[in-house]
């Protein structure tokens, strides 16, 4: 789990990827164990291909004392067999999740505890009385509750802009498609010119991803399709003999830098917001969550949360929009 090219991310992106990263062997083993469901954590290594970028990326290695290798020539190709390309930066410390099977399993766990789950119920606003929160409005009626943490992913902005808050996030639209491979075919995480591949246990590779300004549209294209393929085919040709099983769609909330909102309300007592996310939602994910939950819960932050605050001069509350009764 690392932003794909984490020597162009800003600090406060990289402080809470790093936490996660050391968080989730320990995460998985929890999971498995309470769940049964085994989210696929491995530690397969990142190629960057963009070795232009070589001095950049070293320099930030330096700093984030993390291991960094300049991989050519036959070393390279005893690494990975069937890359096309002749060098490659290698990050061996980064790892992947399957993210379908990290979503079962945490709903599984949070079911395990008696935590309700509501499903496929539209949240249409926020009720608030007096300056404090004191539920949510959903198309089936309102859900009493004196804290409320606002993660709404690409629809946070919206539902925030209601509450007279100007947050900056906003859907961005990311294709994927997925061979189906063959297990060893591919063994690293491989990047190039903000395109990536990912190798799952079974032999599947995932292939990502376009960045689209479409508004809230998760339709998929005939040119995404054939970027991502032609993207794929460039990094491993042999790709080519592969069926693509699935071609899906997804909205990212954007924000800027993509530095995630992390923070309490400035206005509205009991509301907080955890979103803005973008590419890196999976690799934040821990981080955030128990920056979060720590705020919620008044217990001793894991880091300085100040570089997730909501940005000045956007946490203006109006009055007459915010009571909600």
């Amino acid at each position: 789990m690392s932003p794909l090219y984490p020597w162009r991310a800003p600090q406060a992106v990289t402080q809470l990827a790093q936490w996660g990263q050391q968080y989730y062997p320990a995460l998985a083993q929890e999971l498995l164990a309470e769940t049964g469901i085994d989210i696929e954590y491995t530690p397969s290594g990142m190629l960057h291909l963009d070795v232009d970028e070589r001095d950049q990326a070293q320099r930030w290695a330096g700093q984030a004392k993390v291991r960094l290798e300049l991989l050519s020539g036959s070393a390279l190709k005893e690494s990975e067999p069937a890359l096309s390309a002749q060098s490659a930066l290698y990050f061996p410390h980064v790892a992947q999740v399957r993210n379908p099977r990290l979503l079962s399993a945490l709903k599984a766990s949070l079911l395990q505890q008696g935590v309700r789950i509501e499903e496929h119920c539209e949240v249409t606003g926020l009720a608030v009385a007096r300056g404090k929160i004191t539920g949510v409005e959903t198309a089936r009626g309102v859900i009493p509750a004196d804290q409320v943490m606002v993660a709404a992913g690409a629809w946070s902005g919206k539902l925030l802009g209601a509450m007279g808050v100007e947050l900056a996030i906003a859907p961005v639209r990311g294709q994927m498609i997925l061979f189906r491979a063959w297990p060893g075919l591919l063994r690293h995480i491989v990047v190039r010119a903000e395109h990536y591949l990912i190798p799952r246990r079974d032999g599947r590779v995932l292939a990502g991803s376009t960045v689209e300004q479409a508004g809230f549209d998760c339709s998929t294209t005939a040119a995404a399709l054939a970027e991502l393929k032609q993207a794929a085919l460039e990094m491993v040709p042999v790709l080519a003999e592969c069926e693509i099983e699935r071609h899906w769609a997804g909205l990212r909330p954007g924000s800027e830098h993509g530095i995630p909102t992390i923070t309490a309300h400035p206005g509205i007592r009991g509301l907080y917001v955890n979103s803005g996310h973008f590419r890196n939602g999976i690799a934040l994910a821990p981080a955030s969550a128990r920056l979060a939950a720590g705020l919620m819960l008044n217990r001793p932050a894991i880091f300085d949360g100040a570089a997730y605050a909501i940005p000045a001069g956007s946490g203006a509350v109006n009055l007459s929009r915010q009571d909600r009764l």
